[in-house]
C-alpha cells in the first residue's frame, strides 16, 4: 500500500509584483514579492527565501526527529542556509545551498555521533532530496550551555 501525502497552497497576485500565499488548514497568509533586484519590493518574503526556509526548517524538524529516536540529548540548534542563484543557459537556478547548523549538545562525548546525525539528518531530509542543486552542510558542534534562539 502508497502512502501519499498532498500539501496544497495557492498564491493570489495583490498588486505590482506583490501576493499573499495561503493554504487552507493554516489561518495565518504570507505577504510575498519578487526580489528586489527582480523589480520586487523589499522587506518581504520572496519565493527564493521561501525556499531556503523550506530547507532550513525541513532539516531541523528532520534532525530533532533523528536526535529523538537516537536518544542524543539536544540543547539548542539552528540552522542557517544560503542559497546560491545563478544564470545559465537556461535562465536563473539555484545552484548551491549552503546548509550551516549550529549544534549544542550536553556532553562531550556525544560529540562524534552528533556529526553523524547531523549528516543522516542531511541525508533523510525530504526537501534536500528534492533539490537539484548540490547542497554543501557545514556543521557546528557545540557543547554546553543552550545558546537561547534569536
Amino acid at each position: 500500500m502508497e502512502t501519499v501525502y498532498r500539501y496544497r497552497t495557492t498564491a493570489h497576485w495583490s498588486a505590482h509584483r506583490t501576493g499573499i500565499v495561503e493554504a487552507e488548514e493554516i489561518p495565518r497568509t504570507i505577504n510575498f514579492s519578487a526580489p528586489p533586484e527582480f523589480g520586487g519590493d523589499p522587506g518581504l518574503w520572496t519565493p527564493e527565501h521561501l525556499l531556503a526556509a523550506a530547507l532550513a526548517t525541513c532539516f531541523v524538524s528532520t534532525f530533532r526527529a533523528v536526535a529523538d529516536a537516537s536518544k542524543l540529548e539536544v540543547l539548542a540548534l539552528a540552522a542557517d542556509v544560503d542559497g546560491v542563484l545563478e544564470k545559465g543557459q537556461s535562465g536563473f537556478s539555484f545552484t548551491e545551498y549552503r546548509l550551516r547548523p549550529k549544534l549544542t549538545i550536553a556532553r562531550e562525548e556525544d560529540r562524534e555521533r552528533a556529526g553523524r546525525l547531523l549528516a543522516k539528518a542531511e541525508h533523510v531530509c525530504l526537501v534536500t532530496r528534492s533539490l537539484s542543486g548540490r547542497v554543501e552542510m557545514q556543521a557546528e558542534i557545540l557543547v554546553g550551555e543552550a545558546v537561547p534562539a534569536r
